[in-house]
């Protein structure tokens, strides 16, 4: 094995040791605490233990895996981005992906569209909001056959501003109980009931983290900058259309699923990289990983800090987050 290859295996364990901890605090805590030596008993002797297997398996256990899914997806959405514009501020709901998303979800609560039943309903309203966005976005960012991440990055943030207003409008035209419901998925959480969604939204995660690994290569040698990298042979324009393509695909199924949870996909590459340095071959899997770990810590907290009030999880990943990204920029400056 290689020096490389042993990095790139370290820190991806160290990185799954933190979120087996994360997991094995997140599934203990609540408003019935379980010790984790009563987790081993109740899963190898669920007859016994009938109510806190329920709590375990259904309650628990699927939004540890929603973290996981969520949380390592928007990190690498976030991490890929970060290394095609080259700036460390850049995260995926700066291109307006959930500005479309809540635009979707709000336009689907206040007009009660009835174009598909039961619990896909919002998610795949959420998506077709994100992904009308992310089109506009990628046809407006096209100059001379070429994509101007300058042009994607501006139109972005005014599509974004644009989105959010349309929003707030509809929120104040709103009737009380639609408000409700889109104030609550505007913030975000991780209570989703359906174990199928859940399963979907991990599969395409991991699908996501596989091609970004694939493309890890590439993107150190783009981090170069496209001049470089072309004289080095990389098709830059390619790169540039398959990240941004695959980045808010994945922010687009998490928003649509989970809500709105920001700065997972901001933070967590930025300390990641930080951390452990450029090389995307180390950073991908490290920044699935911790960004999992991040997103089931704040949604454990977010459950049993003000229990039996359980506060949205997008609310906490923002307060540290915010206040744990001005810890680190004083810190140390990251360079792309």
């Amino acid at each position: 094995m290689n020096k490389k290859a042993y990095q790139i295996l370290i820190y991806t364990l160290l990185a799954l040791l933190l979120l087996i901890i994360v997991a094995g605090f997140a599934i203990s805590s609540g408003s019935e605490d379980i010790s984790f030596i009563m987790v081993f008993k109740v899963l190898f002797n669920p007859a016994k233990y009938n109510m806190l297997h329920d709590i375990i398996i259904n309650i628990r256990l699927p939004r540890i895996i929603l973290g996981l899914a969520v949380g390592g997806a928007l990190s690498t959405a976030g991490l890929l981005l970060q290394g095609i514009f080259r700036n460390p501020l850049v995260e995926p709901f700066t291109l307006g992906i959930s500005g479309g998303a809540s635009l979707g979800i709000s336009l689907f609560t206040v007009l009660n569209i009835k174009f598909l039943s039961g619990y896909l309903s919002m998610p795949i309203a959420g998506f077709f909001g994100a992904l009308i966005i992310v089109l506009l976005v990628y046809k407006m960012g096209f100059k001379n056959r070429k994509l101007k991440l300058t042009n994607v990055l501006l139109v972005g943030v005014m599509i974004s501003f644009i989105s959010s207003s349309i929003v707030m409008l509809i929120m104040a035209l709103s009737r009380t109980r639609d408000l409700h419901t889109i104030i609550f998925w505007i913030m975000g959480n991780l209570d989703e009931p359906n174990l199928d969604l859940i399963f979907f939204t991990l599969f395409i995660s991991l699908i996501g983290l596989i091609l970004s690994f694939l493309m890890s290569y590439r993107l150190n040698i783009f981090s170069l900058g496209e001049e470089e990298a072309r004289s080095l042979g990389i098709d830059v324009e390619r790169i540039k259309k398959y990240v941004f393509l695959l980045a808010s695909f994945l922010t687009g199924i998490c928003v649509s699923v989970s809500g709105v949870i920001s700065f997972v996909g901001l933070i967590i590459p930025h300390i990641v990289r930080m951390l452990l340095g450029r090389d995307n071959r180390i950073l991908i899997f490290t920044s699935y990983l911790i960004g999992g770990a991040f997103l089931i810590f704040s949604d454990t907290i977010a459950r049993t800090i003000a229990a039996p009030i359980e506060l949205p999880v997008g609310v906490i990943t923002g307060i540290i987050g915010g206040v744990s990204f001005v810890y680190f920029l004083n810190k140390r400056k990251v360079t792309m």
